[in-house]
């Protein structure tokens, strides 16, 4: 069985996203850097941003890949978020059916890069 270990998000201006990272994680720096490597350790998963020298500019299909932060508070972090300078693609709505449904909320915005990602209430098995 695989066990999701990490999240890399590539950039050509890493130091971009970590001063962005850094607010989005009430941090005053990365966990731990090396090179143009750096990484947080958020939940029990790591959070990756690097350097990498094929990826230019913004990112032009940012809802080809999404990764979720998991709140209980999915409209208080999309304003907090909105404030730190992440760009609202979607206010919190209810992804199913349930519109009743207050406990099942998402949202999305995006990083300086363009990168999308998501709020998302935690998941009742």
């Amino acid at each position: 069985m695989l066990n999701l270990n990490s999240i890399i998000v590539t950039s050509e201006n890493p130091e971009k996203l970590v001063e962005f990272y850094n607010k989005v994680f009430g941090v005053d720096k990365p966990e731990w850097s090396g090179g143009r490597y750096f990484g947080w350790q958020v939940g029990s998963r790591h959070f990756i941003v690097c350097y990498h020298d094929k990826v230019k500019g913004e990112n032009k299909e940012p809802g080809r890949f999404m990764f979720n932060f998991e709140t209980d508070d999915v409209f208080g972090e999309f304003e907090r978020l909105k404030g730190l300078g992440a760009k609202a693609v979607a206010a919190p709505y209810h992804p199913g059916e349930e519109e009743n449904d207050m406990e099942a909320m998402m949202a999305t915005l995006a990083d300086p890069d363009g990168n999308y990602f998501q709020l998302a209430s935690p998941m009742k098995m």
